[in-house]
């Protein structure tokens, strides 16, 4: 019998992870603090080409590039005398499951088919593993979805029991818990029981998966508008979305500046069992994009495929309520339904659309599936019963948690910049740990890389740690 504790299971790790990735971590790792990630990433033995063709086996990829010119008029009547870029979405929820983390899971299961495996593991909120479900079913592998659900009340928002009911409908086995430390170390026991292959979020066949999103962005504006877009918007959680598309925005040679967007929940705890209805975003919220860029080591691998810190120009914030008025104004003036991931970063795109001239482009570079418990109505039903204040005003009066404001008016839709600097020093402390005074020429190295910075800064940083 395998003791099968806590912390029998975390001892046991490096381990499990070993042999359900089929990958040997340790030999990227370097003398120091750092790991060699660009050969970490070309381990997949996936070019471009072949994840494409991949993808296509699952009907995944090719998805529309939408213009929306009533949401870019709305915007221009807000915004400055000569401002306003036109505003396109990249569809995602086109794809089969209806998930924009399709490509992310359709290279992982292939890998697992390839390799063997009789069915995959992962651990997700849901939109993840919708797609995971979904071409685990196309390969015949069977499907274990570990969803961390509930609070200690048995009560779940309504946007991850839908999630969950998806997972279920595609096949999956959806494997439910309370919020808490559990969910890392009963994803570890599936996997070490069942042979599985751990579909990760953060592995390199994941986030490979997503470079053809941003090589698909480039090639597509370029055929269509004659040019590469100016930027491109990513809700920014876990880091793998952001990361992915970045890198197949740079095998395209397309020069857009990529900008992160996060729901502030600024103040709510995400493993708080209290707070964890508190809040009306279960992704793409600051609760992971934050913790996720200064520390992104912190996931299911060793060493997480998804650094957003290396590509990402700008990253900013916006209210719940601002989301939740641009899914409604989604609908209404454009005819498109979809979920709250993607319309996080378009809530972004709207305002910073109107700082940006009017010849100029925009791009949201996914979108999601909605439903039943995903629509805006039950999910602000369901803050209403958890005491939440909902009213219409300025967003700016919102405090997560306590109240969610919807703007009076869409010139009142605004960001909020998150210090990239001080991410920056955050994720270097982090890293270096206790090893300050005894960094190599490789370990400074390293930090650039992970910071997108010269070696100014990042000494500039060490010196006041």
């Amino acid at each position: 019998m395998m003791d099968n504790s806590y912390s029998a299971i975390m001892a046991r790790k490096n381990e499990i992870i070993r042999a359900s990735v089929g990958m040997e971590y340790s030999k990227f790792e370097y003398d120091g603090i750092g790991f060699d990630y660009e050969g970490m990433m070309e381990s997949t033995g996936y070019t471009l080409e072949e994840l494409q063709r991949v993808q296509s086996l699952f009907s995944v990829g090719n998805t529309p590039l939408i213009e929306l010119k009533n949401l870019t008029t709305l915007a221009r009547k807000c915004a400055p005398a000569g401002k306003g870029a036109r505003i396109f979405i990249k569809d995602e929820a086109s794809n089969p499951s209806g998930s924009f983390k399709a490509r992310r899971s359709c290279t992982s299961i292939y890998q697992a088919k390839k390799l063997g495996y009789k069915g995959v593991v992962t651990a997700t909120s849901g939109n993840y593993g919708a797609a995971v479900a979904c071409h685990a079913a196309m390969a015949g592998l069977k499907c274990i979805v570990v969803q961390e659900c509930y609070d200690s009340r048995g009560v779940g928002q309504p946007e991850i029991i839908e999630k969950a009911r998806k997972c279920e409908a595609l096949g999956a086995e959806v494997v439910q818990l309370t919020v808490g430390p559990e969910l890392f170390s009963t994803v570890l026991r599936l996997l070490e029981e069942t042979g599985y292959f751990n579909a990760s979020l953060y592995t390199p066949f994941g986030i490979a998966g997503v470079e053809t999103l941003g090589y698909e962005i480039a090639q597509q504006f370029r055929s269509r508008i004659g040019k590469d877009p100016d930027v491109v918007v990513c809700t920014n959680a876990g880091g793998g979305n952001l990361t992915g598309t970045a890198r197949g925005l740079r095998k395209a040679n397309c020069k857009a500046k990529v900008i992160g967007a996060s729901v502030n929940l600024t103040g709510l705890h995400m493993a708080s069992d209290e707070q964890f209805n508190k809040k009306s975003f279960t992704t793409g919220h600051t609760g992971f994009g934050v913790p996720f860029a200064t520390n992104p080591d912190r996931s299911d691998v060793p060493r997480s495929a998804a650094r957003p810190l290396r590509y990402m120009d700008r990253y900013v914030t916006v209210t719940q309520g601002c989301v939740f008025y641009i899914t409604e104004a989604l609908a209404s003036l454009e005819g498109l339904e979809k979920g709250p991931a993607g319309n996080t970063a378009l809530a972004a795109a709207f305002k910073l659309a109107q700082e940006m001239d009017e010849d100029q482009c925009i791009v949201v570079q996914e979108t999601e599936y909605t439903g039943a418990g995903k629509h805006i109505n039950p999910q602000l039903s369901f803050a209403r019963k958890n005491g939440i204040d909902i009213y219409f005003g300025d967003p700016a009066e919102e405090v997560p948690g306590k109240s969610i404001v919807l703007p009076a008016h869409p010139s009142l839709i605004s960001v909020t910049d998150i210090d990239l600097d001080r991410v920056r020093r955050s994720h270097i402390r982090n890293a270096v740990g206790d090893k300050k005074d005894s960094l190599t020429e490789q370990d400074i190295e390293y930090l650039c890389a992970e910071t997108n910075s010269d070696r100014a800064k990042v000494m500039s940083i060490l010196a006041t740690l």
